[in-house]
Parts: C-alpha cells; sequence; structure tokens
C-alpha cells in the first residue's frame, strides 16, 4: 500500500517530525510504503533517515518559474501508482492536483497546518497571489477526496467549512506525537540542563520551541512566532528573580543577532540563550519549569500537547487554538498586547508552582487523538476504506466544521 506525502521540506516542523514518527512505525509493522515528494527541491534533516527507513524521496521543485520541470516529474512520479496522495500544503494542494490529473490516485487529502494569520501574510500580499490562492481553493473543490486540518480553527480561517465543499469529508487529523520521548527524570533532565548551560540547579527555566522569526520586531508579518515578545517576557522576568533562565530552541535566522544584542544590552548574556536546532528536545522539556508559546498564530501548537506529555505547564497566546489542551488546567491562554509583565508575572507563578506529575500526564496523552498510536489508525482508515472513517471525524470534527 503505497502513499505519497507532498511537503515543502523534511525539516523539523510538527507535521514533519509526526510524518517522520509515522514512518518508523509503519516500516516496522510494513502497513505502509510511505514516499515523499519535496516541492521546494531543497534536502531536509530527515531525509537520510526517510531513506533508510525505505521511503522514496523525489525532489521537484514547484512554482510558476518551475513548471515546466515540476509537471512532467510530477506526472512521472504520480505513475508509479499509488493507493494516495496527502498533499500537506493548503490551497496550494489545488495546484498539484489539477496538474496531475489523469494520474491522481483514488484517495486524495489536501491537509491544513498553518494558521490564519498566515494565510494573511503569505496569500495576501498582492492581487496575483490572491487569485493564485483563490484558484487554488477551488481546484481543491474539485479535485480532493478529503479535507482534513490540525484543527477546527485552520478549516474554518481556509473556508472550507464553506457550502461549496459540502461534498468533501472534511474534519479535524491531529498530528500524533510519539508519547515514550516525553517520559523521564525530570530533576536529572534539568541538573544535566543547568549544567550544559552552566547555570545553578534552582534556576526557573523557560523554553520556546520553534523556528525562530524572521523579523525581531513584535508587529512585523514574519512575526509569526514573536519571538522578539518571548525575549521581552523572559527579560522582564529575569529582572524580578536572579533565578531565571530561558532557552530557544529551534532553527535560527537573522533576527537572533538583533534579540541577543537586546538581551546584552539587559545585562543578562547566559541567562537567555538560542540553542539552534535540538535532538534532544524533549530533554529540554523535561529539564524546563514552563513553556511560553506566546505566536501571532497556529494551526493547532504541537509543542504544547508535547509539553503536556511531559508534565510541563505551558503559557499560549490566545492565538493559539485551544483544541491544543488535552489536559484541563496545564495550558495558560493569555492576550498578547506588547505588554510583557502580565506574561512575566504568570511565567514566575507557574515556574514557582511546579510541574505536574510526568507518568499520569504521558499517559493522559498517550490515550488521546495525539498519539501516534491513534494517527496510524487514523490515516490507515482515511486512506484504504471508501467511507470516510469514524476516526476521522472524532478526530475534533464532523463533516463540513460541525462539532460532535
Amino acid at each position: 500500500m503505497k502513499v505519497l506525502q507532498v511537503i515543502d521540506t523534511l525539516g523539523m516542523g510538527g507535521a514533519e517530525t509526526w510524518l517522520m514518527d509515522m514512518l518508523r512505525l509503519w516500516s516496522r509493522s510494513g502497513d505502509v510504503q510511505m514516499d515523499f515528494l519535496i516541492t521546494s527541491g531543497n534536502r531536509g534533516i530527515f531525509d537520510d533517515e526517510a531513506r533508510e527507513l525505505g521511503a522514496q524521496i523525489h525532489y521537484a521543485r514547484f512554482g510558476r518559474p518551475h513548471l515546466l520541470s515540476f509537471v512532467p516529474e510530477y506526472r512521472r512520479i504520480l505513475a508509479r501508482g499509488y493507493r494516495a496522495i496527502h498533499d500537506h500544503q493548503a490551497y496550494v494542494s489545488g495546484w498539484h492536483f489539477l496538474l496531475g490529473a489523469g494520474l491522481l490516485p483514488s484517495v486524495r487529502v489536501a491537509h491544513v497546518h498553518n494558521p490564519e494569520y498566515q494565510i494573511l501574510n503569505n496569500y495576501g500580499v498582492t492581487p496575483s497571489r490572491r487569485l493564485a490562492a483563490w484558484l487554488g481553493k477551488d481546484f481543491v473543490g474539485r479535485f480532493a477526496t478529503h479535507i482534513a486540518g490540525t484543527s477546527r480553527e485552520a478549516i474554518e480561517a481556509y473556508g472550507f467549512n464553506a457550502p461549496a465543499f459540502r461534498h468533501i469529508p472534511t474534519g479535524v487529523l491531529h498530528c500524533g506525537i510519539k508519547t515514550g520521548r516525553f517520559i523521564g527524570d525530570e530533576k536529572a533532565a534539568k541538573a544535566a540542563v543547568c549544567d550544559e548551560f552552566g547555570w545553578p540547579r534552582d534556576a526557573r527555566i523557560i523554553v520556546n520551541v520553534g523556528r525562530i522569526d524572521q523579523s525581531a520586531d513584535f508587529g512585523h508579518p514574519q512575526s509569526h512566532k514573536n519571538t522578539g515578545f518571548a525575549v521581552a517576557v523572559a527579560i522582564e522576568y529575569a529582572r524580578t528573580d536572579l533565578r531565571a533562565r530561558m532557552i530557544f530552541a529551534g532553527e535560527p535566522s537573522p533576527a537572533v543577532a538583533v534579540l541577543e544584542a537586546r538581551i546584552a544590552e539587559a545585562g543578562l548574556s547566559g541567562r537567555i540563550v538560542f540553542v539552534g536546532i535540538r535532538h534532544d528536545v524533549s530533554r529540554l522539556i523535561l529539564g524546563s519549569d514552563v513553556m511560553l508559546f506566546p505566536s501571532h498564530g497556529e494551526g493547532l501548537g504541537m509543542v504544547a500537547v508535547e509539553a503536556q506529555a511531559a508534565g510541563l505547564p505551558v503559557i499560549a497566546s490566545t492565538n493559539v487554538p485551544e483544541e491544543c489542551v488535552v489536559i484541563p488546567g496545564m495550558v495558560t491562554f493569555l492576550e498578547v498586547t506588547g505588554d510583557p509583565v502580565p506574561w512575566a508575572a504568570e511565567a514566575a507563578r507557574v515556574a514557582e508552582r511546579g510541574r505536574k506529575d510526568n507518568a499520569s500526564c504521558n499517559a493522559a496523552v498517550r490515550d488521546s487523538p495525539f498519539s501516534i498510536e491513534y494517527s496510524a489508525r487514523a490515516l490507515r482508515e482515511l486512506y484504504f476504506q471508501p467511507n470516510p472513517p469514524e476516526s476521522f471525524v472524532r478526530g475534533g470534527t464532523a463533516p463540513h466544521g460541525r462539532k460532535d
């Protein structure tokens, strides 16, 4: 049973991490042969492992300047014969389906991962891009057999709950995580983290996981993760508590130099650190006291789910869908107003309160639709059953965006 996953790059994002966990699971069970079409044409951090696990990776750069090379290569790939194509690029999925017409598999899934914030800033820049998005959306309605979203909010923001899409089964399909990564000795993890950075063992550690924004300015259109604001919160917290420390783990950007200059100006170099892409994010989460998640928008926010699986409390912006809450009381939502003081005060309060029991929190996430095992069942049903699978609906929404 072969499935083609269409993504930009096999990087460290939430969707890519989920797909790699699915590949690891299915490479052992033999249930599904998963291949990848990389539309950026770029190599990613997981490419070598994916090949070792049996996946074929096809690189075909998509975009108007590359259509003459993309189309024949894409159609050659489809001609290999797949049961399903699962496209993770929202409106662009429709263009991919159009260009593959006549060779498309019987199951064609368009999956929305990104938030409305990115729709406005990525698709609403020029008239030509707005037209391309509108046409792509129309092509999704013509060609897709299923539409999935990481949350109800994402489905509604993209307009896929509208009457024009009523004929297509539409539902929430969460990215799953391998919960076993987040079981461990929190005290030992914290000691190791403190030793790595030369911090005292009683440090109060905030962690932020995700790529660093291209801009350090709070209101910039490319300040999706709101990194600049998170730095301001850490500076404010550190001014009131000598134990305060913060870790930013994620792909760096040119904004890091600007943000490090702000940290140095506040006299806090070494107490607020950017550590780049890490393969031990679970250890950083286990060793921290609170996760800060002040994004301007999220399709769901899987790092908040990972934090809950480790028993780590989360402070998130109200722009993060409430569907990320697996365990009641573990996620606090605050407005992002530009004032870091309330966030710093809440971080201090939550850090002082302490973490929840690791084992019980992990078990709760393992028994939720966010586990990799649940994802495997839901995806297999989605790909190989003729009717909309019950687990697809149970994932969070009934067809056309209505709650169960």
